[in-house]
């Protein structure tokens, strides 16, 4: 068994792409060997800022010998046939064919056996499939060359048992050869394989292993926080971003000038952060610490002092700024920039950013009566939501926008809960976003939102397949968030309305000419004939985003389609009761065996109703009855069906479906005793009534036909 060893070492690949192109590389070249016949043992990826690693231990040296038998036409077919066979064997004769006896019948088959090649040979082929095949979000040509990479490529080592493999990209030939740290180790170095190359790139100053750059940083970090008698503010992704960055990461702590201490935490976090690669520093009590950390790729001979120098002096030099800009900011309030939002498109068919603004007064305020907020506040908080927008602070740190908000409000004298709802009015922005969970900012968060859904419908810019460019599943998901979280009953589509009202009438009347309603909801609740196509509509998305939701949560999806299906629920709070109360009846006996029954009726039904032309969704006729299971399963649905109806009505679903699981015994024995289709019509017919009361009466629960079995 051999190894192979392979580096692509070009220009600083972006820290965003790094772990992505790595699997990716691996992928690909397990998937040549795969179709080339070759296993293996081990396979591993590594990848540093400048190179791209794998290594594949347990090949073997040769590619199994093959042996392939194919079968061909009748001894007794045509002379076109037996060319065509034998046109696909690559070179052989009938007379290498052999015949056998199949079933009375005399068949040609050819036997093709096939040496296997040397590793070494196909690993040039798949090797440079996998270049080729390798993409990238972003990538670039240089020089004369005709093929694309993320950045300039250097240099290419390829060595399968010891031997260069023959592969190149471009004019770069593969050899035995690396190099080091960029300006710590630049020279080649000759490698034999995976061990020799690793022990001797950490000589030349080269952690190969992300992980380890990582652990490295960490434990730098730690130390030197410890020592100042700190603590390091955890930041996976900031972690994850910086040892993309450094090859040989050395941690140092500079210093935050105390006159920038009194901007606000999230400005200084997010100048450190998102600007500087910065990690920041915590005192006891919690508060910002005036240090900061960065790592750097070098070991400097002075300890690294100068290069802190230059990190505080760029570190001054943008807080400077943004200390201007805090104190420009406060000298004008909020309220007197809502002119300037008119300037802003928020989109070209929804209008200004302003537009949006009047908006969400209307629907903040229709929203408070939801969500217990004061009318008058939200409505306030949503005339200045975005009004920081327009600030020289969020036009130079565009991160803390809200959060701007928020201060300035403060400033200007307004109440917290409006000053709180504008930090809060973007949130939640991913499943790990904390939900706001005051009046008013839940208020202003849904209209947000809300408003951002309901325009790009009616302006039919919906999500397709995997593209989502104005991020509309994210704004369902954080509705959903709100509406669960804060246990909201809020009736949806009622609110889309109201949200549409809003816009413009030759906006919201567009391209629905040829659209039909896809709602029992009556015109006078949601408006208009186009109203009620858009909001149906947007109800269906949020019931594939609540699908997702609750994925994770292991609610199944065909319990969520069984509750939707009815077409009338949108109040989330009460379709989640639902769903949880038909979980635990189909997960009874009595639930499997109530679905076998409604399987059972309904294929009947739809057998009989598409052969005959005839609906039996009438009632059946009691007289017609002529054996006790009927008249049993008869009277069980009426009292049933009568109990459910007043138990849904009262939200009282676990209830209802315990009474929907007392058909189970008449329903058993009416399928047992009595056969639907008899010879006398009448009664056949009346049965086929029956069957469709159970359907009826179960259809007052669920659409029981979603449900997976």
């Amino acid at each position: 068994m051999a190894e192979l060893l392979l580096e692509l070492l070009s220009e600083e690949i972006p820290a965003r792409m790094q772990a992505r192109a790595a699997q990716d590389l691996q992928k690909l070249v397990e998937g040549g060997l795969n179709k080339a016949g070759l296993s293996w043992g081990t396979s591993n990826a590594y990848v540093t800022p400048r190179r791209l690693c794998l290594v594949i231990d347990g090949l073997p040296e040769k590619q199994p010998d093959v042996r392939e038998e194919k079968k061909g036409p009748q001894t007794s077919a045509p002379e076109q046939a037996l060319k065509g066979f034998l046109g696909s064997l690559g070179g052989l004769s009938i007379d290498d064919c052999e015949q056998r006896e199949i079933k009375g019948k005399t068949f040609y088959f050819a036997v093709i056996e096939k040496k296997g090649e040397p590793t070494s040979d196909v690993l040039a082929g798949i090797l440079n499939a996998a270049f080729d095949a390798l993409s990238w979000p972003k990538s670039m040509r240089w020089g004369r060359s005709n093929k694309r990479w993320v950045r300039p490529l250097h240099n290419i080592l390829a060595i399968f048992n010891g031997d260069v493999v023959d592969v190149a990209f471009e004019h770069i030939k593969a050899n035995n050869q690396t190099k080091g740290h960029r300006f710590l180790s630049p020279n080649a170095i000759a490698v034999t394989d995976f061990s020799n190359y690793q022990a001797k790139l950490k000589h030349a100053y080269v952690m190969l292993d992300p992980a380890d750059r990582r652990a490295l940083i960490m434990n730098q970090a730690e130390k030197l926080a410890t020592h100042a008698g700190l603590v390091v503010r955890t930041d996976d992704g900031l972690l994850n971003e910086v040892s993309g960055l450094v090859e040989w990461p050395t941690v140092l702590m500079g210093n935050v000038d105390e006159r920038f201490m009194q901007l606000p935490p999230e400005v200084l976090t997010d100048t450190l952060k998102v600007h500087q690669k910065y990690f920041t520093l915590l005192k006891a009590d919690g508060s910002l610490a005036p240090h900061f950390l960065t790592v750097s790729n070098q070991v400097a001979p002075d300890d690294g002092k100068a290069i802190t120098a230059g990190n505080e002096r760029v570190l001054r030099a943008r807080l400077s700024d943004a200390k201007f800009f805090w104190d420009q900011d406060r000298k004008v309030t909020l309220e007197s920039r809502l002119a300037e939002l008119d300037k802003i498109v928020f989109h070209e068919k929804l209008g200004s950013v302003g537009a949006k603004v009047l908006r969400l007064q209307n629907l903040a305020g229709h929203l408070a009566q939801f969500t217990g907020a004061d009318r008058t506040q939200s409505e306030r908080a949503a005339k200045l939501c975005k009004c920081d927008l327009v600030t020289g602070m969020v036009f130079e740190i565009p991160e803390v926008q809200g959060v701007m908000g928020r201060y300035y409000a403060l400033h200007d004298g307004e109440p917290e809960n409006v000053a709180n709802a504008l930090a809060e009015h973007y949130s939640p922005l991913g499943p790990n976003d904390d939900c706001p969970t005051a009046p008013v900012a839940v208020a202003l968060a849904l209209a947000d939102k809300i408003d951002t859904l309901v325009g790009f419908w009616t302006i039919d810019e919906k999500p397709t397949g995997s593209k989502d460019p104005f991020a509309l599943r994210r704004a369902a998901l954080g509705v959903i968030r709100l509406i669960v979280e804060n246990g909201l009953r809020l009736p949806l589509l009622e609110v889309f309305a109201a949200a549409r009202q809003s816009f413009p009438v030759e906006l919201r009347e567009r391209e629905t000419e040829n659209k039909k309603p896809r709602s029992n909801v009556e015109d006078e609740v949601i408006g208009s004939y186009h109203d009620i196509v858009h909001c149906t509509d947007l109800l269906a998305f949020f019931a594939d985003r609540l699908k997702v939701h609750l994925k994770a949560e292991g609610v199944r999806h065909d319990l969520i389609d069984a509750v939707t299906a009815l077409g009338d629920e949108d109040d989330l709070v009460r379709l989640l009761a639902r769903v949880e109360a038909l979980s635990s009846l189909v997960g009874s006996d009595d639930g499997i065996n109530l679905l076998a029954a409604h399987k059972r009726a309904a294929n009947i039904l739809s057998i009989e109703q598409k052969k005959e032309g005839v609906s039996y969704s009438e009632a059946p006729n009691a007289d017609l009855f002529d054996q006790d299971e009927e008249r049993v399963l008869f009277d069980a649905l009426n009292e049933v069906g009568a109990q459910a109806k007043v138990l849904i009505g009262e939200e009282k679903f676990a209830s209802a479906m315990t009474v929907l699981a007392q058909l189970r015994p008449p329903l058993d024995q009416f399928f047992e005793g009595v056969m639907v289709n008899t010879d006398d019509e009448k009664v056949r017919a009346n049965r086929l009534k029956l069957l469709s009361q159970i359907l009826a009466v179960m259809g007052q629960i669920a659409d029981f036909s979603k449900i997976v079995s």
